[in-house]
């Protein structure tokens, strides 16, 4: 499941959420979704995958499309790194099957070497290498870094490796907002980033370590839109 506000605003904001970064713990969450403007459901799922490792998924199927991406990372206190990363997307029936393009694509994040390669559906100058920093995230574990930076009251700032290159990603709050989760209304705090193409909004609430909504857009268009329903 791969746009900045003024600075006071920024320091307000994540003055409120100072609390230190909680540990790793396993989790579903069940969302309604909307994907190319089909109306669908999704679920996250963090588990442990042995050792200091964890599988972070998202499947998101409705209408007859299907979308599953899934990261292997390891967590070592606060430093996440990604190790793989699985891509799929595809119209199984009906309008789906015309409007969906079906697509596969794997990323390799290798630390021994420091670089990152995919396979797959990728054109020959996505494959990389693209070589690796401290720090660098995938689109998936994004969204974990993300919740848990802004409870931290850490800097939103993430060098994103993805799709054969790496670019700077920094998020800003753009307000608060009600939201209703299994059926509590909750206060979240909506941070953003965007260019010229794309956007990411996503809603945060304190003490939930996902976003409680998650917008994707594309050319000013929504992509994927993510709602959270209930939580385990």
């Amino acid at each position: 499941m791969r746009a900045p506000l003024p600075a006071i605003a920024f320091a307000v904001l994540f003055a409120l959420a100072s609390a230190p970064a909680a540990a790793v713990e396993a989790f579903t969450a069940d969302y309604a979704a909307r994907y190319m403007g089909l109306q669908a459901t999704g679920r996250m799922a963090l588990e442990p995958a042995g050792g200091n490792r964890w599988k972070y998924s998202l499947e998101v199927s409705g209408a007859g499309a299907r979308l599953e991406q899934n990261t292997v990372f390891e967590a070592d206190g606060e430093q996440w790194r990604p190790v793989s990363s699985r891509d799929s997307q595809r119209g199984e029936s009906g309008l789906a099957a015309m409007l969906v393009k079906p697509r596969t694509t794997t990323a390799t994040y290798d630390w021994a070497s420091g670089q990152a390669t995919w396979d797959g559906d990728v054109k020959d100058d996505r494959r990389g290498p693209v070589r690796l920093q401290p720090g660098d995230v995938d689109g998936m574990l994004m969204n974990l870094a993300l919740v848990r930076d802004f409870r931290a009251g850490k800097p939103l700032s993430y060098r994103l490796v993805e799709d054969g290159r790496a670019r700077r990603q920094v998020f800003r709050p753009v307000g608060t907002e009600s939201i209703t989760v299994a059926g509590r209304t909750r206060t979240a705090t909506k941070v953003a980033w965007k260019n010229d193409e794309r956007s990411i909004t996503a809603w945060i609430v304190d003490d939930l370590p996902v976003p409680a909504r998650i917008l994707q857009q594309r050319d000013g268009r929504d992509h994927i839109d993510l709602t959270l329903r209930s939580f385990d």
